[in-house]
This record gives structure tokens, C-alpha cells and sequence, in this order.
């Protein structure tokens, strides 16, 4: 009887590794590809608009299909669902590294968001399905470490990869590097990830998958479009009809709801106790999407770093992101639910030292708080993750999963236009000194959010009908 389950737990912990390539890649695409715009624009002469649509069309794309991804394993079998969204992502990433134009780079940044989007719900839903729940709060301190170092190797790995060009592919390398890892990873999927769904599988909702498509699709494009190109006219349009297409799909999910269908978002999840209010907090909380651009550009702009060196600068955070997860299970025993308000405080504190650094110019100095930004991330995310994610019932996961996913996305994307936009406009495309200044007023924002997000977390500990008095 021990052996065998003893065998059941190896067999759990290598699935683990497998879920945890799955939860990598996607935000590792994201941030790879930033350090090597100058080398994009220069190796297929594109302009500036393109090049911003080489960032925008991935993030969009993943933003808009997160919801619907998740539900689709809950439908289909979360193993199914994830190999299938990694063979896309493969392939997608095959054709953004062999591009020959702007445009064709552009498509297939477009279907590596899509797919990722596909691939990366299952990962959280599978845990919370196939982890024990006294395993569930170690496994989840993986997911959350793999989620913050893949931000940091983004940075690292691309100005490693261009500084390389190994093959002599420049810039194609950060997209072809994706291949051999997937070649890896699906066979090891197949033999080792235990096929998950919903007890009831229901029909996919396609036309409420359309409406919130549509409505995530006018929200999130103008904001990460609009600052760059001066806020047109379409961008506020497109934000306006935001509005009714998400009234609209709330209205067809109650409808197809009362008449006993199958609704893309059950409206019972929703009503869950504090679901809504995890929700806000995971919109908040990945504020600190933004960080990772302003950095970059002081690095790059104001201290004259390469990316390379940018890259490995952001290393002390990278730490924080791998001690993090094995610190919280120990502060979860002893501070409950006060877990993720406590790590996003140290997050906060971290942020603000960084702004202190460079503001009196002592590089030297960003190590502690670089680490402590890493820590708090690495502390908060698996209890805020568990304290939502755990609240609905299993057959539910990969539905919460995409919910909170869709949630970080949107939240950094409303970061980078607010914050990202008050960094520009107070000096952030300027000189040293004013970079320091806007870096630091950016930064203040960014620790304001967390703080506020803290308050939240802690009143998603208060009543949660599936944690059975566990931790939140």
C-alpha cells in the first residue's frame, strides 16, 4: 500500500514538472521578445507600429482566449487540451521564427497567444484536480515560482540568445527555442499527466465564447495600443464597446443559465463567496507587470546596459522568485490568511527601494529590494491563487484557472496603459535624471496597487465554503 503510493506521489510531482513547462512558456514569450525588438525592426525593416504589434498581438490574443481555454479542458480533458495548445504553440512558434515579413511575424504572434491561452489554464486546473490537499499548497508554490522566474528569464534569455545568436539566427532564436523544449515535453505529457475533466462534461458555449472574446478584444487593445500611438479616436471607440459586448455576454450566460444549457461562465461560480472579490485582487496584484518594462528601460536607456546585462541585473529577483514559494508554506502555517497580504507588503517595500536607489544613483544598492520584490511575489501568488482557485468546485478549475489567469492579463495590461503611461509622460523617454524621477513615481504606483490588493487578500480567508478551515 506504500509503495503504491509512494508511486502515486512520484508520479504526481514529475506530472508537475510537465503543468509547470505548460505555465512557463507563455509569459516567458512575452518578455523574451521585448529585449529584441531593436533586432526585429532592423532584420525585417519593420516600423514602429509592427513592432509594437510583435508585443501586442501575442498579449492580446493570449488575454482575449484565456477564459475560453479554461473551460475547454474542463470540457475536453485537461491533458488533451494542453498537448493540443502546445503543439500550437510550437507551431506558431516555428512560423514567428522563420518569418519573412512584419506581417507574417505579426500571425504568428497572433496564434502563439491563441494557443498559449489554450495551453497554459490547464496547467492550475490540473493541479488543483490531481494534488491531494495537503500537496495542493507545495504544488502551487512551484506554479507561482515558475510564473515569476519566467518573467525574469525572459529578460535574461533573450539578451542571452541575442547576444549569442547561436546558429546565427539573431533574433529567431528566442521563437525557435521553443521547439526542442516541446519536443520534450509532449511525449513526457502523454505518458505522465493523468487525463482530467468535469464529472459532466457539458457543450462549448460558442457564443458566449464569441461575446467575450469580443468584449476582452475592445478592452485590452487600446491599452496597450492606444498610449503609443496618441490615444485615437478608434481606441476610445473600441474601449466604449467593451461595455455593451460584456453586458451583453453577461445577459446570453444568464439566459443560456435559466434555460439549463451549458454557460461559459456558470453564473453559480461567480456568485461564490468572495470570487469576485479573489478576482479584483488578482487585478491588481499583477500590476507589477509594468515593472518589468520600466526597469528594462532604465537599465537600457539610463544606465546604458545591454540587454544582456539588463538581464542579468534582474537576477537578484529571479532569486527572490525560487526562496519565495519554499518560504510561504512555512509563513502559511503561521500567518493563515495574512500569507499573501504579507508577501505583497514585501513586494511593495521592494519596489519602493528600487525607486530610492536610482533616485540617489547607488545601482549597487537594487539587490535587496530586487530580491524582495521576487520574495513577495514568490510568497503572495500560490496563496492568492489557492485562496480563489480552491473556492469553486473541482469540476470547475479550469474555468477558475482561466478566470484568474485573464484576470493577471488584464491587470498588467490596465498597468502598462496607467502607470506605463504616467512613466512616459513624467520623463521616462528623457535623460537619466528624469528616467530616475518617472521610475520612481511609477514604481510608488505599482506599490499603492499591491497595498491595496493586500487589504483585499486578507478577507478572501474569511469564508471559504471548499477550504474546510485550510489557510487561505
Amino acid at each position: 500500500m506504500t509503495d503504491a503510493t509512494d508511486h502515486g506521489a512520484s508520479r504526481r510531482w514529475a506530472a508537475l514538472a510537465v503543468l509547470l513547462v505548460g505555465a512557463f512558456l507563455p509569459p516567458l514569450d512575452f518578455f523574451i521578445v521585448n529585449v529584441a525588438l531593436p533586432s526585429i525592426r532592423a532584420g525585417l525593416k519593420a516600423g514602429p507600429g509592427a513592432v509594437q504589434l510583435v508585443v501586442s498581438a501575442y498579449a492580446t490574443a493570449y488575454a482575449v482566449l484565456l477564459i475560453t481555454g479554461g473551460r475547454l479542458g474542463d470540457i475536453y480533458g485537461r491533458r488533451r487540451v494542453f498537448v493540443f495548445g502546445m503543439i500550437g504553440f510550437a507551431l506558431s512558434s516555428a512560423l514567428s521564427g522563420v518569418a519573412w515579413s512584419p506581417s507574417v511575424l505579426i500571425v504568428g504572434r497572433v496564434l502563439q497567444g491563441l494557443t498559449a491561452a489554450v495551453m497554459a489554464p490547464q496547467s492550475l486546473a490540473s493541479i488543483q484536480a490531481i494534488f491531494p490537499d495537503d500537496e495542493k499548497p507545495r504544488a502551487l508554490a512551484f506554479y507561482a515560482a515558475t510564473f515569476g522566474i519566467a518573467s525574469a528569464a525572459g529578460l535574461l534569455l533573450g539578451g542571452a540568445l541575442i547576444a549569442a545568436s547561436p546558429f546565427g539566427l539573431g533574433w529567431r532564436a528566442i521563437f525557435l527555442v521553443n521547439l526542442p523544449v516541446v519536443a520534450v515535453t509532449i511525449p513526457a505529457a502523454l505518458v505522465l499527466l493523468e487525463e482530467t475533466r468535469a464529472d459532466d462534461p457539458e457543450r462549448p458555449d460558442i457564443v458566449g465564447a464569441v461575446l467575450v472574446a469580443a468584449a476582452l478584444f475592445a478592452l485590452v487593445l487600446p491599452l496597450i495600443e492606444g498610449r503609443d500611438r496618441g490615444w485615437p479616436l478608434w481606441s476610445w471607440v473600441l474601449l466604449g464597446t467593451s461595455i455593451p459586448f460584456m453586458l451583453t455576454f453577461a445577459w446570453y450566460e444568464r439566459r443560456v443559465d435559466a434555460r439549463g444549457g451549458d454557460p461559459l461562465v456558470v453564473p453559480t461560480v461567480l456568485a461564490t463567496p468572495g470570487i469576485k472579490r479573489g478576482l479584483a485582487t488578482a487585478l491588481l496584484f499583477y500590476a507589477l507587470a509594468v515593472f518589468w518594462l520600466m526597469f528594462s528601460v532604465y537599465e537600457q536607456a539610463g544606465r546604458r546596459r545591454t540587454p544582456l546585462q539588463a538581464g542579468l541585473d534582474i537576477l537578484p529577483a529571479a532569486f527572490g522568485f525560487i526562496v519565495g514559494p519554499l518560504a510561504g508554506g512555512w509563513l502559511a502555517k503561521r500567518l493563515g490568511r495574512w500569507t499573501s497580504a504579507t508577501g505583497m507588503v514585501i513586494q511593495a517595500l521592494g519596489l519602493l527601494g528600487t525607486g530610492a536607489a536610482i533616485l540617489v544613483e547607488r545601482p549597487h544598492l537594487l539587490i535587496v529590494p530586487l530580491f524582495a520584490i521576487g520574495l513577495g511575489q514568490g510568497i503572495a501568488l500560490p496563496a492568492l491563487t489557492r485562496s480563489i482557485v480552491s473556492r469553486v468546485e473541482a469540476k470547475w478549475s479550469g474555468l477558475a484557472a482561466g478566470l484568474v489567469t485573464s484576470m493577471f492579463q488584464i491587470g498588467g495590461a490596465l498597468a502598462v496603459a496607467a502607470i506605463g503611461g504616467l512613466f512616459y509622460a513624467l520623463g521616462g523617454g528623457g535623460n537619466r535624471p528624469s528616467l530616475a524621477r518617472a521610475y520612481a513615481i511609477g514604481v510608488a504606483a505599482i506599490a499603492l496597487c499591491l497595498i491595496v490588493a493586500a487589504i483585499l487578500s486578507v478577507r478572501l480567508g474569511e469564508s471559504n465554503p471548499n477550504a474546510k478551515g485550510r489557510a487561505a
